[in-house]
């Protein structure tokens, strides 16, 4: 691994463990040039939210984007401040993700004003299709995540699965969430109500209110190459403060929360979304992971 595939910030033990892999920048230049998927050059205020550092591309055990100091510093500083604020006010929105499953949940649709609103805009949208390569419907669904302490390891799983969306297809200029009258996951809805089945197409982490994260404290997320016989040994991925992981989500991205957290751990998680065609084309039905 040579210095110049490197992020600008030292990575962390559990990701240059992996000094064989391949990497190469994918500092998005989007940020500053005009984007594919609309005419218009990114607005300076978005461009001005980001402290540009190197993003990177990495092939094992999966192709994925890693970054550091993802935001200037106060903007990322109003973003962990108003999780914060949620948490101590809004506790009661945050509930159960599935079930089995450690992690409470506040949907981003809810995030209609504020610095965490950013996630649901479609420049931001745009910037992660863009870096991901991948043709997004403009639809999108995600939460804020809070693990409490001494949570248990989860389950791999690869993303790839259905999501429905009420009403038409969204413009080039919007984005469409997710809502209560369609359900996410098989389309339940009342009759003469619009809906429209897509695939979760990019997964997104972003890590905020971990203050002092250190190796040791537990709560990464894993990546595995491969499931099955249980003697992998996953990468490793730190919640470390303004960070984020993101990947196409294909038949191998296999991936799962690592628990054994001695601290709160805390994140954005969000998916964008494509055809489902395409996604039958590419791999086939029986390749999707239907809930």
């Amino acid at each position: 691994m040579t210095e110049d595939s490197v992020p600008s910030a030292a990575a962390p033990q559990e990701m240059t463990a992996a000094a064989a892999q391949e990497m190469t920048a994918a500092m998005p230049q989007e940020i500053a040039a005009a984007q594919e998927t609309t005419a218009a050059a990114v607005p300076q205020w978005f461009a001005n939210l980001f402290a540009h550092r190197r993003w990177v591309r990495r092939s094992k055990p999966f192709p994925h984007v890693y970054a550091r100091d993802v935001f200037v510093p106060e903007f990322y500083a109003r973003m962990a401040e108003e999780f914060a604020r949620l948490r101590r006010e809004r506790a009661d929105a945050f509930v159960p993700v599935s079930a089995n499953y450690s992690a409470e949940g506040f949907s981003l649709a809810g995030l209609r004003d504020g610095p965490l609103a950013l996630f649901t805009s479609r420049e931001w949208h745009d910037l992660i299709a863009r870096v991901a390569r991948v043709r997004a419907t403009g639809d999108m669904d995600g939460s804020l995540h809070h693990h409490p302490p001494g949570s248990p390891y989860g389950w791999p799983h690869n993303d790839l699965n259905p999501a429905w969306f009420p009403g038409e297809a969204p413009g080039p200029a919007e984005v469409r969430l997710s809502d209560a009258t369609v359900g996410i996951k098989n389309g339940a809805r009342a009759d003469g109500v619009p809906a429209r089945e897509t695939m979760r197409a990019v997964a997104v982490l972003f890590y905020l209110a971990n203050p002092g994260w250190q190796q040791g404290d537990g709560g990464e997320t894993a990546l595995y190459e491969y499931i099955g016989d249980g003697t992998q040994q996953p990468l490793l991925v730190p919640p470390l403060d303004n960070s984020l992981i993101m990947f196409e989500c294909t038949p191998r991205t296999w991936h799962t929360f690592a628990g054994g957290n001695t601290r709160p751990r805390n994140s954005a998680v969000m998916w964008l979304h494509r055809p489902k065609s395409e996604v039958v084309q590419r791999w086939g039905d029986d390749r999707i992971e239907y809930w």
